[in-house]
């Protein structure tokens, strides 16, 4: 990245911007976009939170809906063997706009995942962002050179260790690669505006404005891990709640197709630092990454508005599914790993009927196979249930539960009511 910022190759993230003296004259150039950033959600987000209760909900279509971020560089070869493990469909791989130098490195590693849904998520630097006659020329070269399914223009533009002091700086630059859509490719797709955490009046500047462009969906970095698991509130919205919120205003703006991706999500794990992407103190063990990591995706699902989740991402210390030793170049699976393959398996080709939600008791149910699956767990007691009758169960894992009893906890569990039969 162009100086003053940095790349922190540990946690494979933006490192934090050291000049202060340039943030702070970069955010006073800035300011009528951030004062219009401000004013417009303090107009829109009201809006948004009264039409909640009528977005619209659709069938997941569970395809791609399990999305995992790769990073191409990274022990290639075995992570395609893991997806294939896994049951992947669809990946989502980075490319930073300073390396370009790497296209042809993407180009055969996308190529080899022909058969998978593609989503490339296109990352700035401060030169792009400045030079938009350099970013036109590279836009044009990656979308002649890299054959995606879903180009995500941008990512994190809240956060100006990423480069963007501002909305309008964000526009100017997503404006670039939608003029050469319409010029050039006209059958590319292009999302934006990748906001990271619950901050949605930087979303509402993205969606409302007088940029003559539009996005075919939008993505958001929709980040849980500071306020522990998905369903604990934050200023009153658990993660169903921000997801409804993210869709009444997708449903109301007439800059997007009705299409949401949470493109980047996860929780950092304990003692791994450097490699962690936050401090310690958001970190939570193993088991406990496993159960959240499995119960986002769950309640993702059950909101019946999200296109996909990516995962952020198969391998990598200090958040991923696989641990990779750095001193002894080798590969650990985290039990995280067979929890997310577990998933897959019991919920591909799974139709949503419902989510209930009693006392912090969860229950979503399905139709998978022509049989009722169920999906259990509980946040605040645990509970013991019956399932000796006509009921097959399988843990977070996906080992099959021989008992005739099984005690609900924060672990999920898949129970298929062999009884009731749908056809």
């Amino acid at each position: 990245m162009k100086k003053p910022f940095s790349w922190d190759i540990y946690s494979d993230q933006a490192a934090l911007l050291q000049d202060k003296a340039y943030k702070k004259a970069m955010r006073k150039k800035e300011l009528p976009s951030l004062i219009a950033t401000y004013l417009l959600a303090l107009i829109i987000l009201p809006l948004a939170w009264l039409v909640m209760p009528f977005a619209k909900r659709k069938p997941v279509t569970n395809k791609n809906f399990f999305t995992m971020g790769v990073d191409f560089e990274r022990e290639s070869e075995a992570a395609l063997k893991m997806l294939d493990e896994l049951g992947v469909k669809s990946i989502l791989v980075r490319l930073k706009l300073w390396e370009m130098e790497k296209l042809p490195q993407i180009k055969a590693f996308m190529e080899k995942n022909h058969g998978r849904h593609i989503t490339l998520k296109i990352m700035q630097d401060r030169e792009h962002i400045e030079d938009l006659e350099l970013l036109r020329k590279d836009f044009d070269t990656i979308f002649s050179t890299l054959n995606a399914d879903i180009y995500e223009i941008g990512t994190t533009i809240n956060r100006a260790k990423w480069g963007f002091f501002s909305v309008s700086e964000y526009l100017r630059f997503y404006k670039v690669a939608y003029d050469l859509k319409k010029e050039k490719y006209p059958n590319i797709t292009l999302i934006g505006s990748g906001v990271i955490d619950f901050e949605f009046h930087w979303t509402v500047h993205t969606l409302f404005n007088f940029c003559r462009c539009r996005y075919d969906g939008v993505s958001a970095l929709l980040y849980v891990d500071r306020r522990g698991a998905p369903e604990k509130t934050q200023l009153g919205f658990n993660l169903s709640d921000k997801i409804a919120l993210l869709s009444s205003l997708v449903s109301i703006s007439p800059k997007t197709k009705k299409h949401i991706y949470i493109t980047e999500t996860n929780w950092p794990i304990s003692d791994t630092a450097p490699y962690a992407p936050t401090s310690q103190s958001e970190c939570v063990d193993e088991a406990t990454y496993t159960n959240y990591m499995v119960r986002y995706h769950l309640l993702g699902f059950a909101s019946a508005q999200l296109e996909f989740i990516a995962w952020h991402q198969l391998i990598a210390k200090g958040y991923g599914l696989v641990e990779y030793d750095f001193e002894e170049k080798k590969l650990r699976k985290r039990k995280a790993f067979r929890a997310y393959k577990a998933m897959i398996t019991h919920l591909d080709g799974a139709s949503f009927l419902r989510m209930d939600v009693k006392r912090g008791y969860y229950r979503i149910m399905c139709i998978k196979d022509e049989r009722l699956l169920e999906i259990h767990w509980s946040l605040w007691v645990e509970k013991e249930v019956d399932f000796s009758d006509g009921y097959e169960v399988y843990d977070i894992l996906g080992k099959k539960v021989t008992a005739s009893s099984v005690t609900i906890g924060e672990s999920p569990y898949y129970i298929y009511d062999t009884k009731a039969v749908v056809v």
